[in-house]
């Protein structure tokens, strides 16, 4: 006898556990009423250089239209080499994907089997949960503690075990925009040596570090350089978002099993877009474009800290982590918060409780992106203000 599938779930159950977007139905609200989105980390500034737009024509036109080979277009990947430090083999150790979402998510089927553990930071990006979600794994979470978004070793140390199989991190960080140092990075690489786990890292907001910081990239750190996985982007660095060009670094043995798995999920990235990126002389100055980026964030922590909320110190990448007790006594949602700031302002903010994996945690804050051109947060400033 046949056995009844009337109660079988049409959809997996990883998932039917992936979250839907938190900022959906906000975004299609601020738009109805003209807001100012500050809520999503699309760039706004920097813009994309002049040239690299022509590049992008011209390698159309010239008949670039075809599929390149799957890990990517040599000189694009020569390219991304020579901004990297410490040095990389653009042959053996890059892999151009289709923006940073399917570099993690690649990172992670490479790396994990359904039943082991991920150790992740919280509060962190959302896409983190889910994508470790989808690969069949799962999350250990080790609190952030504010107001610095510091960790405590002790639960760093307890969120490691047997199962352990990958830790994910971040840095510069979203949303809180810190930026990890030399001796956080020690302690995590003494665990994964522990426990043999791989360090997957995002490395999106490297360019972006403010105030003369040091930014290390996992690939400097001992004990972690050779278990790592480095998710990359053009997307904010280039201001190219829709462009969808990310990429991984990692030894040459498991680029090998990045790019079987990268072949099966796209089979590579848009390649005029890649050409454009490999041969454009490229105008844009990336340490001139951070400068510019941390007097941004100075005008918009200033904005809103007049407006009454509090701030950690932004270290790097494009968002301000701010907490909005002081304007609320903690007697509502984040979410609650940012509708009435809809209504009163025309600015859309993200609410803060869906990077906590305990939501309840980020009631008090919410995200501010401020890659932005000045004239518009020069609007944000009068709209919030009521100059």
């Amino acid at each position: 006898m046949a056995r009844s599938t009337a109660h079988r779930p049409a959809v997996s159950s990883r998932a039917a556990l992936l979250p839907g977007s938190s900022l959906g139905e906000l975004l299609l609200l601020a738009r109805e009423r003209g807001a100012i989105d500050l809520a999503l980390g699309t760039p706004g500034y920097p813009e994309p250089a002049p040239d690299l737009i022509e590049a992008a024509v011209d390698a159309m036109r010239s008949g670039r239209n075809q599929y390149d080979h799957p890990s990517g277009d040599l000189p694009l990947r020569e390219r991304i080499a020579e901004t990297l430090v410490p040095g990389t083999d653009p042959h053996t150790e890059l892999t151009v994907t289709v923006g940073a979402t399917e570099a993690l998510c690649v990172a992670l089927l490479a790396t994990v089997d359904p039943g082991d553990e991920v150790v992740l930071l919280d509060p962190g990006y959302e896409q983190f949960r889910a994508a470790v979600t989808l690969a069949g794994a799962v999350p250990r979470f080790v609190p952030l503690h504010p107001p610095a978004w510091r960790y405590d070793p002790a639960d760093l140390a307890a969120a490691f075990g047997p199962r352990t199989r990958a830790v994910l991190l971040n840095s510069p960080a979203n949303p809180t925009g810190r930026v990890l140092e030399r001796g956080e990075f020690d302690e995590i690489a003494a665990l994964c040596e522990r426990w043999d786990a791989t360090v997957v890292c995002d490395e999106v907001y490297g360019t972006f570090v403010f105030d003369g910081r040091p930014w290390l990239s996992v690939t400097e750190v001992p004990g972690l350089a050779e278990r790592s996985i480095v998710v990359g982007s053009l997307s904010k660095s280039h201001a190219v978002s829709g462009w969808r060009l990310g990429f991984l670094r990692a030894d040459a043995a498991r680029t090998e099993t990045l790019r079987r798995v990268h072949e099966l999920t796209t089979n590579g990235a848009a390649t005029p877009l890649q050409v454009a990126v490999g041969t454009a002389a490229l105008t844009m100055d990336l340490r001139t474009a951070a400068q510019e980026m941390s007097r941004r964030r100075d005008l918009v922590q200033d904005t809103f800290s007049r407006k009454g909320m509090k701030f950690a110190p932004t270290e790097g990448g494009c968002y301000l982590f701010a907490d909005v007790s002081p304007l609320t006594g903690r007697r509502h949602s984040s979410r609650r918060f940012v509708l009435e700031l809809l209504d009163e302002a025309g600015v859309l903010l993200a609410p803060g409780a869906p990077f906590f994996a305990e939501p309840t945690r980020g009631e008090q804050y919410v995200r501010i992106a401020f890659n932005r051109q000045t004239d518009l947060l020069h609007e944000v400033e009068r709209r919030v203000l009521g100059g």
